[in-house]
Formats: C-alpha cells, sequence, structure tokens
C-alpha cells in the first residue's frame, strides 16, 4: 500500500468518528408568536385569534392575580407555613393561555406547578395549598371543575390523561385532554408510552409541555438533541413550538390543537419555549447552576409586561384598570394569607381509617401503637 493510499483514508477514518459524536442537523425550529417581547401585534399565517379588548384585559388580569398568588405561596413558605412551593414565575401566559383555550367539558392532568391553570378552571387558589401545608392530599374535586388534582410523580400525568382521552374516545364524545408537564418529565419513560399510546390509538389529547429550560439543574441541551416538539414526529403525531411568554399564541395555538382533537384527529404535542423565573421549588437555589445574565435576558420577555405594554399602546387599559387590578391583587394575598393560617390541622387518626374497606388485624396494631406513641408525649409533658 503506496504512503498516498493510507493517507487518503485517515481522513475518511476521522470523518466518520467525527460525523458520529456531531448533532444531527436540524431546521431553525419554528416559533409561534402574536405578541413580541416589546408588546407588538404581529400574525402568524397558520395561527389567528381575534378578541375582544374585555378578553385581553381578562388575560391580563389572569396572569397578574396568578402570579399575585403564585409569590404569596412563595412567602408563606418562607414564613413556615407551607413545606415547600413549586413556583410558576415567569410561566402565566403558557398557563393562562392554554387554560383560556379549553372549554368546560375537557378534562385537564396538571403536574404540580399548574396554579394558573387551575385558576382558568375555577380552583380556589386556597385549595391548591393544603397539600403543601400537609393537610390534604389535594383539596378540590377533580370532577367538578375537571382538573386532576395535582400529580408530583413526574410524567405519570401523562398517561392518566391518555387512558382518560381513550376513554372519551370510546364514549362518543367530543371533549378533549390535556396533560401539562416539564422538560424535565420529557425524559420519561411514561411520557414515550403515553405518545406512543395516545398516536396509535388516536386519542383525543394535548400534550402541553412547559420548557423552562430547566430540569431542577439540568438544561435542556443535555436532556436533547433536537428541540422538543420534533419529537411528535417520530410517533406519528404533528408538533408545534409556541412563544411559551406569549398569551396570545399560546391561546391560539392550544385552541388549534385541542379543536383537531376533538375532530377526531388525534393527539398534538405543544412545546410552550419559556423560562422558569425562580427556583424549581423552594428547596432549590438556582444561583448554583445558571447565570444571572441569563434570567436578566428572560425578564426583558416578561410575559405580563409585553401584555401590558400593548394594552397600553392600544389604548386597551386606563390607569384606573390598572390600579383597580392592584387593589384586587392584594385582597386576594390576604385572603390566601388568612385561609392558609386557618386552616386546621388533620385528625392524625385518620390515616388508618382508608386503608382497608372491612379493616384490618395489622392496621388496627399499628393504630395503637401511634395513639400508645401519642400519648408518651403527653405523660412526659404532665
Amino acid at each position: 500500500m503506496t504512503v498516498e493510499s493510507t493517507a487518503a483514508r485517515k481522513p475518511r477514518r476521522s470523518s466518520k468518528r467525527v460525523s458520529a459524536a456531531k448533532k444531527p442537523q436540524s431546521s431553525e425550529p419554528q416559533l409561534v408568536q402574536l405578541l413580541t417581547p416589546e408588546g407588538e401585534r404581529v400574525e402568524h399565517p397558520d395561527y389567528e385569534i381575534d378578541l375582544s379588548p374585555d378578553e385581553l384585559r381578562g388575560l391580563y388580569r389572569d396572569m397578574v392575580l396568578t402570579r399575585r398568588f403564585d409569590a404569596e405561596a412563595t412567602a408563606l413558605q418562607r414564613q413556615g407555613e407551607l413545606g415547600l412551593w413549586a413556583s410558576l414565575l415567569g410561566q402565566e401566559a403558557a398557563q393562562i393561555g392554554s387554560g383560556r383555550a379549553l372549554r368546560d367539558d375537557d378534562y385537564v392532568f396538571p403536574t404540580y406547578r399548574e396554579h394558573g391553570v387551575a385558576w382558568c378552571r375555577g380552583v380556589d387558589p386556597t385549595n391548591l395549598l393544603g397539600m403543601f401545608r400537609g393537610v390534604n392530599h389535594g383539596g378540590w374535586d377533580p370532577n367538578t371543575n375537571n382538573f386532576h388534582l395535582y400529580t408530583i410523580v413526574i410524567g405519570s400525568q401523562t398517561l392518566h390523561a391518555t387512558g382518560y382521552a381513550m376513554g372519551v374516545a370510546k364514549d362518543g364524545a367530543d371533549s378533549a385532554v390535556i396533560a401539562y408537564f416539564g422538560d424535565g418529565a420529557s425524559s420519561q419513560g411514561d411520557v414515550a408510552e403515553a405518545f406512543t399510546f395516545s398516536a396509535v390509538y388516536n386519542a383525543p389529547v394535548v400534550f402541553f409541555c412547559q420548557n423552562n429550560q430547566w430540569a431542577i439543574s439540568e438544561p435542556t441541551e443535555r436532556q436533547t438533541r433536537v428541540p422538543l416538539y420534533q419529537r411528535a414526529q417520530g410517533f406519528g403525531f404533528p408538533g408545534v413550538r409556541v412563544d411559551g411568554n406569549d398569551v396570545l399564541a399560546c391561546l391560539a395555538v392550544t385552541r388549534s390543537a385541542l379543536e383537531r382533537a376533538r375532530r377526531g384527529e388525534g393527539p398534538t404535542l405543544v412545546e410552550a419555549f419559556t423560562y422558569r423565573m425562580g427556583a424549581h421549588t423552594t428547596s432549590d437555589d438556582p444561583t448554583k447552576y445558571r447565570a444571572d445574565e441569563e434570567r436578566q435576558a428572560w425578564e426583558a420577555k416578561d410575559p405580563i409586561l409585553r401584555l401590558r405594554t400593548y394594552l397600553e399602546k392600544a389604548g386597551l387599559a386606563d390607569e384606573a384598570f390598572f390600579t383597580s387590578l392592584d387593589e384586587e391583587s392584594e385582597t386576594l394575598g390576604k385572603r390566601v394569607r388568612e385561609a392558609v393560617r386557618a386552616m386546621p390541622d388533620p385528625d392524625q387518626l385518620a390515616i388508618f381509617e382508608n386503608v382497608y374497606a372491612d379493616g384490618h388485624a395489622l392496621v388496627d396494631e399499628e393504630r395503637a401503637q401511634f395513639i400508645a406513641y401519642q400519648a408518651s408525649f403527653a405523660e412526659e409533658g404532665n
């Protein structure tokens, strides 16, 4: 073999190694946007929306009050009134936009951060706090508002939503189901299984992924080599990426996906490209893993600020509206504080009551041991 032929082979071997490690080429992600960060209204060829001034002000009110409730809950946790809290700060547009796209007969399967969607479904904000205070397992009846209890297990609600949607289709109803999850949950096997079953059975479900860039301390680029919405293609249904800080685009895209599901055209994956402004939960310190400059860049895209800018520029809201909303916000904060502090402690023996329908000898024994344990504290006090 000549020196020239050997040299000619080396680049081919090297090139093969480089190409194996290189990220696959993909087109620039398409982002649906109807309201720019500067508050300018723009059009999109596939998604149109025409809202009245009252509806636009209503979306703004929803986001402001949801943020106020969220801030109050964070403060209550810091004061020792809640054991934990998962803030939605920065994700208000994704939740309010998608939540207001739902019909009353649609069904929602949330994670543990969908406080804005709960607001849209008519769940009293104070009912969300019982679980985080440790006095109940969820303070509302899911069937009253078609809003399931919060799900702590990452990704499992997507399977619940898929099964429910399959049942809706078999019942012949024209309602739709929506499942919320984050970018971190998209790495769970439960989500992949839900995608498979929903596609094969053509289930009327919308998968709404709030990509807030961080799965606790793990950035999105460490979880996927392609934009999340493109994953839907591999399962046989469409995916779309929407500006998650644009409440108008989130409303339009989710409404379209829900209507598609109701027509019997199957699932859709919506990736709301947004940002978690605060900590993953109150037990997390985001300063340990992300730069201040990153947050500052996203603060310029604040969902509430951009809609306020639009309302003011278009002359759709005056100072009296904003002042009145500020007062309503403070009233909500006070109501939440008072409600949390007034929550009664649960009956400590109730945990034993619903294990078995007809009782059980082992549970009876454990109950007796617990009663004796509690009584020991009273004896020590005496």
